[in-house]
């Protein structure tokens, strides 16, 4: 069960950031009213909400889910694979030190947390454009100091692992084509093609949250027996952002 949610509210430079979705430019106050709303969700699944400032140095800030690796021992600090990004991991750790150990993923290694699923005591990691051999060499040697296992997964449609995959527990992956065949012995929900985004789900204690606005695969998730809530995500859809890309949970 999680307590606590670390969040970064949206810059007023949020468009300046890295995006690939070919969407168009996000509306800040909608954004703003996006973000606050995935907040108030956050609360209902009774998470204490810790929400940093904005900072228009890093433009993508408020994807706080690439700079930071929590497990029960440790907070393991990422470090960016965007050039543009390094640095947004500062404060993230100086939060996280206040709660749990800081372990930190150094040069040459990168290693973005949206390439990072944990299914049970299990990591995959992704290796994207994003996440390299040597960050993921590094994320593994830590986890199974604690006592974790990993495995790796080629990331090649998709940003990071977890736009295109999640676990939302009893064994049970969503999935789009590419990881579909990545979990044997599991149990997959298969995601169409054109509603590929909503894949990224984000499981909290005994809910789910998903992303509005995708019917087939809602009623797939929902045939599973899962706890639904939905969020408003079009504007951090934009900017390659998704449910899990939005906080910290631990």
């Amino acid at each position: 069960m999680f307590t606590k949610a670390l969040l970064r509210r949206p810059g007023k430079n949020f468009a300046d950031g890295i995006t690939s979705s070919g969407l168009g430019k996000p509306d800040f106050g909608k954004a703003l009213g996006q973000h606050q709303a995935y907040c108030d969700a956050l609360e209902f699944c009774g998470l204490e909400i810790i929400v940093l400032d904005s900072d228009e140095r890093f433009p993508d800030g408020c994807f706080v889910e690439d700079t930071a690796i929590v497990v029960r021992e440790a907070a393991i600090i990422t470090r960016p694979g965007a050039a543009s990004r390094l640095g947004e991991e500062t404060s993230v750790s100086a939060v996280l030190s206040n709660y749990k150990k800081i372990e930190q993923i150094s040069y040459p290694g990168r290693v973005d947390g949206g390439d990072i699923l944990r299914a049970e005591n299990h990591f995959y990691i992704g290796r994207s454009k994003r996440t390299n051999r040597a960050g993921a060499s590094q994320l593994t040697e830590i986890l199974e100091h604690y006592g974790y296992t990993s495995s790796e997964i080629m990331v090649e449609s998709v940003p990071h692992l977890k736009s295109g995959t999640a676990y939302i527990g009893n064994g049970t992956f969503i999935s789009i084509d590419e990881f579909s065949n990545e979990f044997p012995g599991s149990n997959v929900i298969r995601i169409d093609k054109d509603e590929a985004y909503a894949s990224n789900c984000l499981p909290v204690n005994d809910f789910l949250l998903i992303s509005r606005g995708f019917p087939k695969a809602r009623r797939k998730i929902v045939g599973s027996g899962q706890k639904i809530i939905e969020l408003e995500m079009s504007e951090f859809r934009k900017m390659d952002g998704a449910l899990t890309c939005l906080s910290l949970l631990f």
